[in-house]
Parts: C-alpha cells; structure tokens; sequence
C-alpha cells in the first residue's frame, strides 16, 4: 500500500491535481457568493470561510512529516510546500477580505480596529509572520540561507499555528462556540508535542553515541 502510494505521489500528474484540490474550495466559495448562496451576511461567511481553510491547511502542512513518517508515504514531502504556499495564500484572502468587507480598505480604519480588537490584532500578526515563510519557500532562498537557518525560521510555522487559534479562539468565544476551537488546539498540541519527542530522540541518540563508541 505504501509503495503504490508513493507512487501516486510521485506521479508527474500528482502536482497539478494537488493544486487543483488546493484551489477547489476557494472556487467552490467564489461559486457560492456569486449565487448569493451565502447566507445572510455573506461577506462574513466568505471571511470566515478563508479563514478556516486557512487554518486547516496549516495544520495539514505541519502534519505532512508525522505523516510521512507514520504512513511510510515518503512522497508526501513533494508536496508540502505546494500546501504552505496554499496556506499562505488563502491567509491573504482572508485578511485582504477582511480589509475590504469590513474596513473597506481604510487603512486608519484598519490601523485602528487592529489596534483595539486583540483577535484581529493576533490574526494580522500570524499573516505577517507567514510572509518571511512564504518569501523563502524556493530552493534559491534554502541555498541562500543555509539548511539550519532555513529549518530554524519556518520552525516559527508553530508560533503562527497557536496564534492562528488564539485568534481562532477569541473570534468564537462571543459566542461561546469553542467545539471546533477545541480540536484545532488539539491537533497542534499533537503535532507539536510528536515534533518535541522526536527532538528529544535525537538528542538521546546523539548523547549515546560518543558513549557507545568509548565503550567499542
């Protein structure tokens, strides 16, 4: 299963049908508000339509490794930066969205509701710490940077991750609705507490080396 997987993954084809699977819910969102299908207030439900494919891409980006590892789909990694440039993009609708629907692109407006609304204030903080992600996610800028420095800036892909559902969080509790808030943090505890365990494997493996060779 996992060879016939990897080989589906691998195909010349993969790509193009993943960034179809990609686009196909902003589609399906733009098909919808142009038949007045949104609902009463469509503007927020296209608002918050962006915002939370925006933050399921983003743990399924930080997902891909686990999952390689877990499922033996080692092709998966062939993909996860088409998943982190989707995940950017649909961040930048979401706020661009926002600016526009809400603010009408007043930018003291902006400023200002930035300034007093704390989720909005976290929210816009996650999209600006997700464009120096976005800028390096070409072999050029790995080149550029080094490996460490490259792997050490998108390690701050988590801290967007528990802002993102800061803001999450914050969005929904005038409502008291924290069901879906409540699995969210629970994917990112897990896929930050697996990445922490594998660290601590590492080092493990690491400090017990030099001894094993000693005692050879």
């Amino acid at each position: 299963m996992a060879v016939d997987a990897n080989r589906l993954l691998a195909h010349r084809a993969a790509k193009p049908v993943v960034w179809l699977a990609l686009a196909g819910p902003l589609a399906w969102l733009v098909a919808r508000a142009m038949a007045d299908a949104l609902g009463a207030n469509p503007a927020e439900a296209l608002v918050r339509g962006l915002g939370d494919l925006t933050l399921r891409l983003l743990l399924l980006t930080l997902a891909v490794t686990p999952l390689r590892q877990w499922t033996g789909w080692h092709q998966l990694l062939r993909h996860r930066r088409a998943l982190g440039v989707a995940t950017f993009a649909y961040a930048t609708l979401h706020w661009a969205a926002y600016a526009w629907f809400d603010q009408g692109w007043a930018w003291d407006a902006i400023v200002a509701d930035v300034a007093k609304r704390p989720f909005i204030l976290v929210g816009t903080l996650a999209w600006l710490l997700l464009l120096p992600l976005a800028a390096t996610s070409f072999n050029g800028a790995i080149r550029a940077l080094g490996g460490r420095r490259w792997q050490a800036l998108h390690r701050a892909v988590y801290a967007i991750g528990g802002l993102a559902i800061l803001h999450f969080f914050w969005m929904r509790s005038g409502k008291r609705l924290y069901g879906e808030v409540a699995v969210y943090a629970a994917v990112l505890a897990l896929l930050l507490g697996w990445r922490l365990w594998q660290r601590q494997r590492r080092q493990r493996a690491a400090a017990a080396s030099p001894a094993r060779g000693v005692g050879h």
